[in-house]
């Protein structure tokens, strides 16, 4: 047996405290494995806890096969939890931990035939004799799976199960999880801050924050469709490159979006996405580019839809099979909030003849990076620093390249920026372009 869980319009809140959890929709399909991800304190855990019954709905209905469930004890449920620390019994061997649920349902069934064909689905058949304190983290989290896979359960609630594990032993319990769950079919609900799980065990990604369901759509869909900012700043390693920018569109003239020190083209035909931009001349905008939309090349080699762009080289990662290259494009930032932050404003300091270390570095950069200038508000999420107040400047442009590319930091290099794979969002995050029928890398 499998469900579908469903969550009308739920809230959390504790006490007269800030809500947790806010007007929070969503249906999960019977079989799916959907996952919630967000930063840490955005709520996912509580919509887990709500679902296992392990905290009250404030307010909103919850709806399990269609029925009203707010009111049903954790039992009468009929969910299997995995926690992040594992919660197994210490004094109990894996055989006993395994068949403990059992034991609570029914005290008279001999389980044990339950418990081995469990303990051989999960390798860990040689293990049920042996204490949690004689047993590796991975063997540990396959029992504390085992001990909810025994309860044929309607429902997995996973609660960041891999977060204590290594890299590479988290890498291969994923895969396992991903298995075991389609053989299965049982409905799944995983909760994780980890995108890489996120993207690779989800059929669908709900992503939040600050107790707020910003999206859910398939792992590729919210790859290449962020719905805004946050979510675009979010999913994507290295981080997409978000830069403040206008619109220029003269009546006499080619339209182009101001970066700062340099302007981005947008070459004749329009597309229907640019066309979109012409009503934003003048406004403040954020530009989004992934680091494979740019690549360094001179502007001989640009191909149809490619425009040229330059920058100068902070730093480059090597990485075994690529590098990243990180690039000063005399561009502003824009700071996405509970992702980052700015840095505290210091006292001034008294500037020595000349200008000193600022001024010496605004006129490298041709400009002022964009912080912060004050605490963000729902009405003004993405508020700068004008150029008035320079600050330190970083890189404002990550691009993937090859391995055998040899740049030298410091040296200005000629790139080219494929606006075919060009975010536009407008100055609240959302997005403007692309169109969900032009998305490239998406399947029609």
């Amino acid at each position: 047996m499998t469900r579908a869980i469903t969550l009308r319009s739920v809230g959390k809140t504790y006490g007269r405290a800030s809500r947790a959890v806010d007007r929070f929709s969503l249906a999960v399909a019977p079989g799916e494995f959907l996952v919630l991800l967000g930063p840490s304190g955005c709520g996912k855990s509580t919509v887990l806890r709500m679902i296992a019954g392990l905290e009250d709905v404030t307010e909103g209905e919850l709806l399990l096969d269609g029925e009203p469930a707010n009111h049903l004890s954790p039992r009468e449920r009929g969910m299997a939890m995995v926690f992040q620390n594992f919660a197994l019994y210490p004094n109990m061997t894996t055989r006993a931990n395994i068949g403990f649920p059992l034991k609570l349902e029914n005290p008279r069934q001999d389980s044990a035939e339950r418990v081995e064909s469990t303990a051989r689905m999960l390798g860990i058949e040689s293990l049920l004799d042996r204490y949690p304190g004689q047993l590796s983290g991975g063997e540990r989290q396959r029992v504390a799976m085992g001990r909810a896979i025994s309860r044929h359960p309607s429902a997995f609630l996973m609660d960041e199960p891999l977060s204590n594990l290594d890299a590479k032993l988290r890498n291969h319990l994923r895969a396992e999880i991903a298995q075991l769950t389609a053989e299965l079919g049982v409905t799944t609900v995983y909760v994780t801050h980890d995108q890489s799980e996120a993207m690779s065990l989800g059929d669908r990604v709900a992503v939040m924050r600050g107790g707020v369901l910003q999206q859910v759509s398939t792992p590729r869909e919210v790859y290449a469709l962020p719905e805004n900012v946050f979510v675009a700043a979010f999913i994507g390693t290295p981080r997409i490159s978000l830069l403040q920018a206008v619109v220029h569109a003269p009546l006499d003239g080619p339209m182009s979006i101001d970066l700062g020190r340099q302007r981005l083209a947008l070459p004749e035909p329009l597309s229907p996405d640019h066309q979109l931009l012409r009503i934003q001349q003048g406004r403040p905008l954020i530009v989004g580019l992934r680091s494979e939309a740019v690549r360094i090349a001179p502007p001989s080699q640009a191909r149809p839809g490619e425009v040229a762009l330059s920058g100068i080289v902070e730093h480059a990662e090597y990485q075994g099979h690529e590098a990243l290259v990180h690039l000063d494009t005399g561009s502003r930032p824009a700071v996405v909030p509970d992702l980052e932050s700015a840095r505290p404003r210091q006292a001034p300091r008294r500037r020595r003849a000349g200008g000193g270390v600022f001024e010496r570095l605004r006129q490298r950069a041709g400009g002022s990076v964009a912080v912060l200038d004050k605490p963000v508000t729902d009405t003004e999420p993405y508020a700068v620093r004008g150029p008035d107040r320079p600050a330190v400047t970083s890189s404002d442009l990550v691009v993937r390249t090859g391995p055998d590319l040899r740049v030298r930091t410091g040296g200005q290099v000629p790139l080219l920026v494929d606006l075919a794979h060009l975010y536009v969002f407008d100055h609240s995050g959302r997005r403007i372009c692309p169109l969900p029928r032009d998305v490239p890398g998406l399947d029609g």
